[in-house]
């Protein structure tokens, strides 16, 4: 079983639903990280992470359900990602993490998954 799988049980989808609107609001403030969004609204991205976590974290599989196998690399590979956006990206996402009341092993597992997809994404030198 993927370890990351406990993290919905132990945080519940609240959690993950203000982590996602913390990342964007990080994102949103980032201007890096906000030329990768040509769209104005960033409601529909955030909308996808949040049910891309609840599902990767152990919760309802309504991602796949509605997009399909998640495909991370294929569907980011449009994007040049290097280790300054990669940075970027963490930055971000640790931000959004700090600000939410998590234990800290869950924080740490969390942490782990953050940083094995953002390394994992990288596609460019």
């Amino acid at each position: 079983m993927n370890p990351f799988q406990s993290i919905y049980e132990a945080v519940g989808e609240e959690k993950i639903k203000l982590l996602t609107a913390y990342f964007y609001e990080e994102v949103s403030r980032n201007e890096e990280l906000r030329r990768l969004y040509p769209e104005k609204d960033l409601a529909p991205a955030e909308r996808r992470l949040f049910l891309f976590l609840m599902q990767v974290f152990g919760g309802p599989q309504t991602y796949s359900e509605e997009r399909g196998h998640p495909r991370l690399r294929m569907r980011h590979f449009q994007w040049k990602i290097d280790g300054k956006m990669r940075n970027h990206w963490m930055n971000a996402m640790l931000t959004a993490l700090d600000k939410i009341q998590v234990e800290q092993e869950v924080r740490e597992l969390m942490m782990n998954y953050f940083i094995k997809v953002a390394n994992h994404m990288v596609n460019h030198d």
